[in-house]
């Protein structure tokens, strides 16, 4: 993240109730930000360090300004770059220093997604895990007409920290929700709820690990996910083998893939890297503990969790494929 284009996102809620969206550093015209980098004539120690130890992590602060404001007469201001800074956001956003108390302010990457390499083939942006899943169901439902099963696609949030939180995949919000569904249908009752979530099918959609030439002892590539090869299928994730992990059924795998091959979509089956080289897991778990079936499902991804991420067009357009044949179907 250090000495890299930074842009900020996010939302500031004042305390009447309005709330201010905040987008800078995506314009062309916009100003970025960046975190400062030890300069390498300096940085014998850091060297020294494991990778992850090599930024602190309290070191991550964004440079926002560095000019100071212009004070007439005999006053002086004890913060002149931090009171210019103020100044600024007050007469663009109408926002003051206590209202950050009630914000929420993102920063990635600045920058639009590119089409990478000679061929265009490729797709280079950040945030992919698991933007590029989110968008291809989310398209993939709008685009089905008509459904003879209820169906829905949930996108959740803090799936890197363990799915907490009121908008993680732990809170109640789908369960609360498909229940007043059913109220309204006139099919209410505990009981029917838990048949209805038993019975339902399940597409987890997040990205797998691409095969990296660079890195190929890293992965068993017999089982591994191979970019341009289309939509990825992983029957169990986890570390250790299964650990920490949904595994789908056969039965269940079976009647994904005549899915597929009947809308020819392009699939693949895949695990996360060599059994002992780490490993990973989803949502896919905490579906599954309705009863439900569920398999993790996406698109391949180089880079996973840098900066910048890479994705296969041909990829994305199968999981699309993919991801409509199943909503029209299961």
């Amino acid at each position: 993240w250090v000495a890299t284009p930074l842009a900020l996102h996010g939302v500031v809620c004042k305390k009447d109730g309005a709330t201010i969206e905040v987008c800078v550093g995506e314009d062309p015209t916009d100003p970025v930000f960046c975190i400062s980098d030890l300069l390498i004539h300096l940085a014998s120690d850091q060297l020294k360090k494991p990778a992850a130890e090599a930024v602190d992590h309290e070191n991550l602060d964004v440079i926002v300004g560095g000019r100071p404001v212009k004070i007439e007469g005999d006053d002086e201001e004890k913060e002149p770059v931090k009171k210019l800074f103020l100044d600024i956001l007050s007469e663009k956003y109408g926002i003051d220093e206590e209202d950050f108390l009630s914000a929420e302010i993102e920063v990635v990457p600045a920058g639009a997604a590119r089409e990478m390499g000679f061929d265009r083939s490729m797709i280079l942006g950040y945030g992919q895990d698991d933007r590029v899943c989110a968008y291809t169901s989310l398209a993939a439902q709008l685009d089905v007409p008509e459904v003879t099963r209820t169906a829905v696609t949930l996108l959740v949030d803090k799936e890197e920290i363990g799915s907490v939180g009121a908008s993680g995949m732990t809170s109640r919000f789908f369960e609360n929700a498909i229940a007043e569904i059913m109220e309204l249908a006139g099919e209410s009752g505990e009981l029917k709820l838990r048949r209805a979530l038993a019975n339902s099918r399940m597409l987890s959609s997040d990205v797998s690990a691409g095969f990296d030439t660079l890195y190929a002892d890293r992965f068993e590539k017999k089982n591994a996910a191979v970019m341009g090869r289309g939509l990825c299928f992983n029957k169990y994730t986890g570390a250790r083998g299964k650990s920490g992990s949904n595994d789908a059924d056969a039965e269940y795998l079976a009647l994904v893939r005549d899915i597929m091959d009947e809308a020819g979509v392009a699939f693949q089956t895949c695990e996360l890297g060599r059994i002992g080289a780490g490993g990973g897991g989803t949502i896919a778990y905490i579906l599954a503990e309705y009863g439900m079936d569920v398999i993790d499902s996406g698109v391949a991804v180089l880079s996973m969790h840098a900066l910048w991420e890479v994705t296969n067009k041909a990829d994305v357009y199968e999981a699309y494929k993919g991801y409509k044949a199943f909503i029209a179907r299961a």
